[in-house]
């Protein structure tokens, strides 16, 4: 199968699914579509080439963007990499691709004792806050002259215009954690 009847099929799929998931008859979404039930039937089963229009009349029905209805899938969307940073001891998984709702980015870090190297101990500032979680362990919040602890389950908010570093406490730690771009940027592509 080639890459364009791949995401044919794809987009097929996911109309019908999203058709079900909302618990609607082949007659409600054509209804809602202004197409008759024989055309979204056919569309649906692959006896009918999708038409722009028609695409864009079912993702507004089915309330979902043209982009999702038709974004590519591949093995990379499924399966989310560390990145790993020896010298600051953080070990990095995105979790959203691109920006997520306001432009803030989600990931999964864990930190070490093990930081090493020149600047590691520096703390950060930049416009913005910062959210995170701790899924496991005890890290140390550093804000300005403050050392605050934040056990497994406790979440932390900060504005990060005060100068701040996340380290581990006993052992390692893991947060989940909602980055504003400047966050991003400030924590996770940290200068060479």
């Amino acid at each position: 199968m080639t890459q364009e009847s791949d995401l044919d099929s794809t987009v097929r799929m996911r109309i019908r699914s999203l058709r079900k998931a909302r618990g609607w008859s082949l007659d409600s979404l054509a209804e809602r579509a202004f197409l008759s039930p024989s055309t979204l039937s056919r569309i649906e089963t692959g006896h009918r080439r999708i038409g722009l229009d028609q695409l864009t009349a079912l993702a507004r029905a089915l309330g979902v963007s043209l982009d999702q209805l038709v974004e590519s899938v591949s093995d990379e969307d499924a399966v989310i990499r560390p990145r790993r940073d020896e010298r600051r001891g953080l070990t990095t998984w995105m979790l959203n691709q691109g920006s997520g709702p306001a432009g803030a980015t989600v990931a999964k870090m864990r930190i070490t004792d093990e930081a090493r190297g020149p600047g590691v101990d520096r703390l950060g500032v930049h416009p913005g806050k910062d959210w995170f979680t701790v899924l496991s362990g005890t890290v140390t919040l550093l804000l300005g002259e403050r050392a605050v602890r934040v056990g497994t389950g406790r979440t932390a908010r900060f504005s990060t215009m005060i100068p701040h570093a996340i380290k581990a406490h006993g052992g390692p730690a893991e947060i989940l954690c909602v980055l504003d771009h400047d966050g991003q940027r400030g924590h996770l592509h940290p200068p060479a």
